[in-house]
């Protein structure tokens, strides 16, 4: 391990996760754990909302385009090949953590987005922009904080938004389809460029009607392989529960597995997959033009709800109930091969190519959006698009590298970026905490 990744370790384990875990709970017990409790007013406000026809031109971006920019990056690879890793590394038990992550996460999302949305700011050309950035800074007053936040930010985009993905992209191709890595990579460049050129605008467009496709397309073949599996799921559970709260279990098959390490992969899976803390998909939500901040903090909350408890569960118990998950023994798979293998122990080869598909709808997808957290970044630290140019041709240039590179060094500098983005952006979160539980229950009392 290089001394890139020691130092994420250390950021990380057990500073950062308690952080996380911290936070979440600081807002779920300030709201009354609104997340369980107010399930049916941000239901309405979320699900309900898209019912509703929204009246006058606005010029910012729909909560739900906000939210499908958001979801682009969020639901990435590791939906698929994540979680995965974590039943390997953590053992059944990370499951059970990784919903605890989730749900403390879903209010953390809830803060990280209202107050994106309380302290937005014009943005150059039209439209508006807001996230960690701007409420540290105007929120907070914590200038340094701010710019701290903007440079991990800015080479996480490159790193885990667009080298990361576009290997994951031409791995699944070349896996399925035979297809060359280098075409691939400039086939997706060609295609990102394409939408990139458009602004946030088509951004907001594409991912709108990519997010839903994908997530119905993986959720539709996870849950046919779940329906041929019924029997076994009350097996799936009892693993699950029996694994993070029993140490006598958790070591069980040999596979070196703890508590600890269920808590450590479970907790770190539920943020890398759902974001809530990190900071960066509040800039997707600092984009939209709502009444009020806290109806967009609602949709944080639906956010993780369906990033991490509705697709990463789906994934997890298909691995569980498949047969062909053997942990312990030789040469037993994980990541994404696994997940693939799972699916195709019910739907044949289609079940392979199905999650080859996802896998590369959902990188693509995450490349869109975390093209729009670069460009944000850099209109921050710049003040204009001057340097938008460039950093998009940079931009694009990784994808092709990303397809022909292996990713694993690339994820040390991604963990570190992710630790550095996180420090100031939870710290900020709980000194507003106040502000932006007020702001929830003034919405409460008004419904």
């Amino acid at each position: 391990m290089s001394w890139v990744g020691t130092l994420a370790d250390m950021l990380w384990e057990p500073w950062l996760l308690g952080l996380f875990l911290f936070t979440g709970l600081v807002y779920s017990l300030g709201s009354g754990f609104f997340q369980l409790f107010g399930l049916p007013l941000w239901l309405r406000a979320t699900l309900g909302g898209l019912l509703r026809r929204q009246r006058g031109k606005k010029s910012g971006l729909s909560p739900l385009q906000a939210l499908a920019t958001a979801l682009a990056s969020t639901m990435g690879t590791g939906s698929i090949a994540g979680v995965a890793t974590a039943l390997t590394l953590g053992g059944p038990g990370a499951v059970f953590w990784m919903w605890v992550s989730a749900l403390l996460g879903m209010m953390t999302g809830f803060g990280e987005k209202l107050l994106a949305v309380r302290f937005q700011r014009p943005a150059p050309g039209g439209g508006m922009q807001g996230g960690p950035m701007f409420y540290l800074r105007d929120g907070l007053g914590w200038k340094g904080a701010a710019l701290w936040f903007t440079l991990a930010c800015l080479p996480a985009t490159l790193a885990g938004g667009d080298l990361v993905q576009s290997s994951s992209i031409a791995q699944a191709l070349e896996s399925s389809f035979a297809l060359p890595r280098l075409g691939t990579g400039l086939f997706t460049a060609v295609l990102a460029g394409l939408v990139l050129m458009g602004g946030v605008g088509r951004i907001a467009r594409v991912s709108a009607a990519l997010v839903p496709a994908m997530a119905l397309l993986y959720l539709g073949a996870g849950g046919l392989v779940l329906l041929c599996r019924a029997d076994a799921l009350p097996g799936a559970f009892q693993l699950i529960f029996s694994c993070a709260l029993s140490p006598r279990a958790a070591a069980g098959g040999g596979a070196g597995w703890t508590v600890a390490s269920a808590l450590r992969y479970g907790v770190a899976r539920g943020v890398f997959t759902n974001e809530a803390g990190l900071g960066p998909s509040a800039m997707a939500h600092g984009a939209a033009q709502v009444d009020h901040p806290a109806r967009q903090g609602m949709w944080g909350i639906f956010e993780v709800f369906c990033s991490t408890l509705v697709v990463c569960t789906v994934t997890a118990l298909v691995i569980l109930v498949s047969g062909v998950w053997q942990p312990g023994s030789p040469g037993a798979l994980t990541g994404a091969p696994l997940t693939a293998a799972a699916f195709s122990s019910v739907l044949g080869p289609a079940g392979s190519r199905t999650v080859s598909l996802c896998l590369l709808l959902f990188a693509f997808s995450s490349i869109l959006g975390w093209s729009y957290y670069g460009q944000q970044c850099l209109r921050y630290l710049t003040g204009d698009d001057r340097l938008l140019p460039l950093y998009r041709a940079l931009f694009l240039l990784c994808i092709p590298l990303g397809a022909v590179w292996e990713s694993g060094v690339v994820w040390e500098l991604v963990d570190l970026c992710n630790a550095l983005m996180a420090l100031p952006n939870l710290l900020g979160l709980i000194a507003l905490a106040p502000k932006a539980l007020g702001a929830l229950n003034a919405v409460e009392k008004a419904v």
